[in-house]
């Protein structure tokens, strides 16, 4: 038997074995991913002889490099500020690909040795054989060995407000999807311009020892790690625990981050250590608040098209890690920390969300960062981004903002990306710095042609007051004059009806509706939005829902148009705090303000603006059971618009 045919014992010493024989083979990391199913256990250690082995077949390895072709000399090239693809770099076949493992500062699996992360590397071969030094591109996921998936398995969602929750069971565990190399994610692009490709686990997750933390600080330490070893100040390791070390002499120690969705939420968690050598990150609809996923103004919410998640799913959602070390991670995070700190009773912010909330240590970020988000992404929902890029102009760190008019993920156009990494890991002056800072996709547009603004918020955006006008039931006015005695007027729950159906009635008494006059010109928007609502409650606890929309909403046909321009909510127990909801008292009214979601969006002639109030969103909120009454005070209820032009250009396209 060949030792491409050999039957090991162990999982990882499955996974070397068919790492060395597609090495062997000349064949592609992905032509042996089918071979390799794994059992549903994790690889044992290493015995001596298989560290042995795979010892030798690295020494095989820079033996075929030592008998390479001449030296090329071959560098990277640079034209209209961007990284060219090099003919010397091109060759798959020659790629330096290696795995090993990063030790971490932190023992988040309790065995009493510090985690290990799995770590993999391709880069030119003239790396090897040339001494070549170049900088790194690095993604790094709790994705790349598989995920659960189970919707069954999602929080149901059919109770009161601020009850306790039906009881959730728990996903199986995750069948670990393990593969040499990683990911491909990134490679093609990158390494034929001259840069090496590194991808790592996250702690917990498929070779990655720890514990899935899902935002704990572990997740910001573990990425910070791997650039400390990219820069010589931490160790790798040929195994996960062997003591053969492994350096990377091969990298110039700076490090560009990206990738998309929890990929895209890492680059922000490293870079908020400060770590020395993350020089440039693009983040992709990153999630850089775990409350504000989970929560919205004390209110408990779902992130879009996922009704019913919370962390604790999330967590089985990735938990693909050592089944030896499970029993402990779920005790001590899902079971524990997670059940202990999440309450879906109240939605209070608390010191569980507090730990999991990047927003509170952006102040870390050094990088040069290229934050890329939808403003029609509603599952990781757009101020994650916004909030991180005002903080970055307030601390005067190089920023630019790329926003498409889509739903979740959506990179910016590689050109954008290739110029942000060669300006800030190659240090080529091309000039990116100097160029708008906002980059936004206008509505009929391709997603990659972005139309340049100097800033985002557009600096011509002013806030301008609408007031609501009685009527809601059927549709009433909504003005920029404020009109006295408009009274008060009532909506009863019902999760029945979505908020397209409750838009598009003619009369219901599930929703307010109130309508600006037809717009004579489009009205730009740019920048958040923000509510005031005066309300009672006919029972302590109720959803709230707040939505700007354009109407009419026709959907389908030869012309459809309207919809949701935004939309936030919350929880009117928290009209007076975050941290410390408070029963409502019946009857008693209560003042909320709260932002909707951030946005910019032209909305055309012809349309009306229109602000919709109701209880349960079916798409978002619990489903508590119909009949809960919400009165609302007109007088004390308003709407500001942050519209390009201010109050004037507002009052010119209600001019008819």
């Amino acid at each position: 038997m060949t030792r491409c045919q050999s039957r090991a014992g162990s999982f990882i010493a499955r996974f070397l074995v068919v790492s060395a024989c597609a090495a062997a083979l000349a064949l592609p990391v992905d032509g042996v991913a089918g071979a390799l199913r794994p059992q549903p256990r994790h690889p044992q250690r290493h015995p001596p002889q298989q560290q042995q082995q795979r010892q030798e077949e690295q020494q095989q390895q820079q033996l075929e490099a030592s008998s390479a072709p001449a030296p090329s000399n071959a560098g990277p090239s640079f034209r209209d500020g961007q990284a060219q693809i090099v003919e010397a770099f091109a060759d798959p076949a020659a790629w330096i690909r290696e795995e090993l493992w990063v030790e971490a500062s932190f023992d988040s699996d309790g065995d009493g040795k510090p985690d290990r992360l799995h770590v993999a590397v391709v880069r030119p071969v003239q790396t090897e054989t040339e001494g070549l030094q170049v900088p790194v591109i690095y993604e790094s996921s709790p994705y790349f060995a598989g995920t659960s998936g189970a919707r069954q398995y999602l929080w149901n969602v059919r109770q009161e407000v601020g009850a306790p929750s039906p009881p959730r069971a728990s996903q199986p565990p995750v069948e670990p999807r393990i593969r040499p190399g990683i990911s491909n994610s990134l490679v093609e692009d990158w390494v034929p311009r001259g840069f090496a490709v590194v991808h790592s686990e996250a702690p917990g997750t498929g070779l990655s020892e720890g514990c899935p933390t899902v935002g704990g600080p572990v997740e910001s330490l573990a990425p910070k790690a791997v650039i400390d070893w990219l820069n010589g100040r931490a160790k790798g390791f040929t195994t996960p625990d062997g003591d053969q070390e492994v350096a990377a002499g091969w990298s110039t120690g700076k490090v560009g981050m990206t990738g998309t969705s929890y990929n895209g939420t890492l680059p922000v968690a490293a870079a908020a250590t400060g770590v020395e050598g993350l020089e440039a990150i693009i983040p992709i609809a990153p999630n850089n608040s775990y409350y504000r996923y989970y929560r919205a103004n004390g209110l408990v919410v779902h992130p879009g098209g996922w009704l019913g998640e919370d962390i604790d799913f999330l967590y089985d959602f990735v938990n693909s890690g050592n089944p030896e070390r499970r029993a402990h991670c779920d005790a001590t995070v899902r079971d524990g920390e997670m059940a202990a700190g999440r309450d879906r009773i109240t939605g209070d912010y608390n010191d569980f969300w507090a730990t999991r909330d990047l927003l509170r240590d952006v102040d870390g970020i050094r990088a040069a960062t290229l934050m890329a988000h939808a403003f029609n992404d509603w599952n990781v929902k757009p101020e994650h981004s916004v909030l991180v890029y005002e903080a970055l102009r307030r601390n005067g760190v190089p920023r630019r903002a790329y926003f498409h008019q889509g739903g979740h993920g959506g990179a910016p156009p590689f050109e954008m990306m290739n110029r942000w990494f060669t300006r800030y890991l190659y240090g080529v002056e091309n000039g990116v710095e100097d160029e708008p800072k906002a980059w936004i996709v206008r509505e009929d547009a391709d997603r990659m042609s972005p139309t340049p603004y100097t800033e985002y918020p557009n600096p011509d955006a002013a806030p301008v007051a609408l007031y609501p006008r009685a009527g809601g039931s059927q549709i009433g006015g909504l003005s920029l004059a404020r009109g006295a005695g408009q009274g008060r007027e009532t909506l009863i729950d019902n999760f029945s009806f979505g908020a397209q159906a409750l838009a598009q009635a003619e009369w219901t008494d599930h929703r307010l509706l109130y309508e600006s006059p037809e717009l004579a010109a489009p009205v730009h928007l740019s920048g958040w939005a923000r509510v005031t609502v005066r309300l009672a409650s006919s029972k302590p606890a109720a959803n709230l829902s707040v939505y700007v929309v354009s109407l009419p909403w026709v959907v389908g046909g030869r012309n459809p148009r309207g919809g949701i321009v935004t939309r936030g909510w919350a929880d009117p127990q928290n009209h007076s705090s975050l941290t410390a909801g408070e029963p409502l008292v019946p009857g008693t009214f209560y003042d909320l303000t709260f932002e909707l979601q951030p946005d910019d969006e032209i909305i055309p002639a012809g349309q009306r603006i229109g602000l919709m109030i109701f209880s349960s969103d079916r798409d978002f909120t619990l489903w508590p059971n119909p009949g809960t009454e919400l009165t609302i005070d007109l007088d004390g209820t308003s709407i500001e618009l942050p519209v390009v032009g201010g109050a004037r250009a507002l009052q010119q396209a209600f001019a008819r």
